[in-house]
């Protein structure tokens, strides 16, 4: 049944910072434009983006130069116009680093993206997996392939790499005789090389902002700076540097539209003692959100002054806080050594406990979004099993985004791509659809559906992995209903699980993997990241994921997702994710050690496939869990529906 079901699965498938001058350009660059003039020309091609990059390593006697994701404010998704590594590659995901050398073109990325990279660098690059056990990380590399014979000379942009990034690698290198090379005053290469292409750089974005309202805010501008200010004096900091983008948007109770999928602004922020400063182009703010930031005693200065600004605090002497981790280097090195004070910026984890305004505001928005989504699933089912047609993978987005989430009220824009994969595409796990060649969902398909929206009053992120068509169940191979039934049963530990005050992320990782690992099976990314309220979708320090190296505790307020998933390549992949608030466990304490513990709520509302469950492998405990889960969800959304989805729920959520 396995080799029948793979062939049903198969036979869908038819055929520029601070300081500098920035140079606009036309914004006409689309989604996918970079990557085809990337590939238009080989990395070995004369005239070809990555030949001009390498001209300039001549010139400059350079033997590397690195190209981030990142953009000034080191976000996850930068604004096109410093979308850099995406133009020089032509890889689209939204984690990855490339490498280029007089001789080589090499690209590092997580198990997230090892297929997509695959797919869309050219022969000329090579993919460097990383997590696996042979592949060296980018330092190493550098210092024992590259540099194995002679000292080498490796360039950075410094406004698009972290301080403590760029700080590490100048101690990797000079450790073995080698030197990074911050290009201080210089213009970046690959913007030079997109200057020569044949595609216009996009230019600087300058929409305008919006402000926050208070009622989802839940804290006033004066309030959050004062938080602050308290926070520096703890500290002995006399000004605080805001470089993170949502960062910068949650102090000063702003949102903006500068980063799709991002409800952010190109913005920083600095505030001292007596002074709150938002550094960003005057043209985009209105006049409303001038004179409430003026109520707040909020100045507004150029973009551009940041740094000079940076540099006269040190000059005369002020200590300035500084979180390497957060900020770019070039800001960094404007203070002196013996002026930084380092630490985890307070703005970061002040954001991530969300206060109760937050919370509600949250809510909401899940139980608006779920009706979205179920109202989807009810159209897919009438579509497929009493239309008799398929759906294709941008179909699925076109109806779920561009139809029952835009009606919804509130609604602004997606807070990701949507990732809608059919079949073996699902095995892709941050995979796109796009254009005719894409994916067909029909009777028995595996799709695995992760999207999530930005509203005004929340941010939202759920999987599903569905499957429609009359007694679905019997279309679908006992393997795949139990490798899901496994997926299930880790979120449901992890939901279940109680654990005391103190607790980081990666403790509670193993419960979300157990049953896989006890069936030889995982899963190559974290189980949990951290989400926003009304802000980006991934947001720290919190995370739940098997990287020990994240200390940062789970605090109540703090919101994550849960999402165990399991990938077969070219066959069919599984993920479930709901979003999930830290809580206190009422009546819980420990008499030992007198700490508190702590649990988790759902804030997503949408039911899980039944045909995919193979019950005789839950425990009553488990299936208890999935019957009030739905039960919960039907009498919360079900008001929210018509007659035909309501119904369409009610059977959903049936007792299992």
């Amino acid at each position: 049944m396995l080799l029948a079901f793979l062939l049903r699965m198969l036979l869908p498938l038819s055929s520029f910072a601070a300081s500098r001058l920035f140079r606009t350009r036309s914004p006409a660059w689309g989604q996918g434009a970079a990557r085809l003039l990337a590939t238009r020309a080989g990395a070995t091609d004369v005239g070809s983006p990555v030949a001009s990059v390498r001209h300039f390593l001549q010139e400059q006697d350079l033997d590397a130069f690195v190209v981030p994701t990142d953009d000034p404010h080191l976000s996850e998704y930068p604004p096109r116009c410093f979308a850099r590594r995406q133009f020089i590659s032509g890889f689209t995901g939204s984690a990855g680093t490339a490498l280029l050398t007089k001789e080589n073109a090499l690209l590092w990325t997580d198990g997230r993206y090892h297929q997509q990279a695959e797919t869309e660098l050219d022969g000329s690059w090579s993919l460097m997996k990383q997590g696996l056990r042979d592949v060296p990380k980018m330092s190493d590399w550098l210092v024992n392939t590259l540099g194995s014979d002679a000292p080498i000379r490796v360039g950075i942009d410094p406004f698009v790499h972290s301080a403590s990034f760029a700080q590490a690698l100048a101690k990797d290198l000079a450790a073995r005789d080698h030197e990074l090379v911050p290009l201080f005053g210089m213009e970046n290469p690959v913007d030079m090389a997109w200057e020569g292409s044949a595609l216009p750089r996009p230019g600087q974005p300058l929409a305008p902002i919006r402000l926050h309202p208070m009622e989802v805010a839940g804290k006033t501008t004066s309030d959050k700076v004062a938080e602050m200010r308290e926070a520096m004096q703890d500290k002995g900091a006399d000004a605080l540097v805001v470089a993170m983008l949502d960062d910068v948007a949650w102090l000063y109770n702003i949102r903006g539209s500068d980063v799709e999928f991002n409800p952010v602004a190109l913005s920083y922020a600095i505030v001292t003692m007596d002074t709150a400063i938002l550094f960003m182009s005057e043209a985009k703010i209105p006049d409303d959100v001038r004179a409430e930031l003026a109520a707040h005693k909020v100045e507004i200065r150029p973009y551009q002054n940041f740094i000079p600004y940076l540099q006269s605090l040190s000059q005369v002497g002020h200590k300035v806080w500084i979180d390497e981790e957060r900020t770019n280097y070039a800001a960094a090195m404007a203070v002196d050594e013996e002026n930084r004070v380092r630490g985890m910026n307070p703005v970061t984890l002040a954001k991530a406990i969300k206060n109760e305004a937050e919370l509600n505001g949250m809510r909401a928005a899940h139980e608006r979004d779920a009706a979205a989504l179920i109202r989807f699933m009810s159209w897919m089912e009438r579509t497929i099993s009493d239309e008799g047609r398929t759906v294709t993978e941008v179909e699925v987005d076109e109806m779920l985004t561009g139809k029952f989430r835009k009606e919804l009220d509130g609604f602004i824009e997606p807070s990701f791509p949507t990732i809608a994969g059919a079949g073996p595409n699902g095995a892709i796990i941050h995979y796109r659809a796009d254009g005719p060649d894409c994916g067909i969902v029909g009777p028995g398909t595996i799709l695995l559906l992760d999207s999530g929206g930005q509203y005004r009053d929340g941010t939202t992120d759920c999987t599903r992995t569905m499957v429609f068509g009359r007694d679905a169940e019997d279309l679908v191979p006992l393997e795949v209903r139990q490798t899901f039934t496994r997926v299930l049963q880790g979120n449901i530990r992890l939901d279940r699980s109680v654990f005391p005050e103190g607790t980081p992320g990666a403790v509670l990782d193993i419960l979300a993997r157990e049953e896989l690992w006890r069936a030889g099976q995982d899963y190559a990314h974290g189980t949990g990241h951290g989400v926003g309220a009304a802000l980006n979708v991934h947001e720290g320090p919190q995370s739940i994921s098997p990287r020990f190296v994240n200390k940062q505790a789970l605090l109540p307020g703090m919101i994550l997702s849960n999402e165990p998933g399991f990938y077969a390549p070219s066959m069919f992949g599984i993920r479930t994710e709901n979003l999930l608030v830290v809580e206190q466990a009422e009546g819980l304490e420990s008499k030992a050690t007198g700490k508190k513990f702590l649990r988790f709520r759902k804030l997503t509302q949408v039911p899980i496939c039944k045909a995919l469950i193979v019950k005789e492998m839950l425990s009553p405990t488990e299936v208890e869990w999935l019957n009030t889960y739905h039960a919960q969800i039907f009498q919360r959304v079900s008001p929210l529906l018509d007659r035909t989805d309501r119904e369409w729920l009610r059977v959903a959520c049936e007792a299992l």
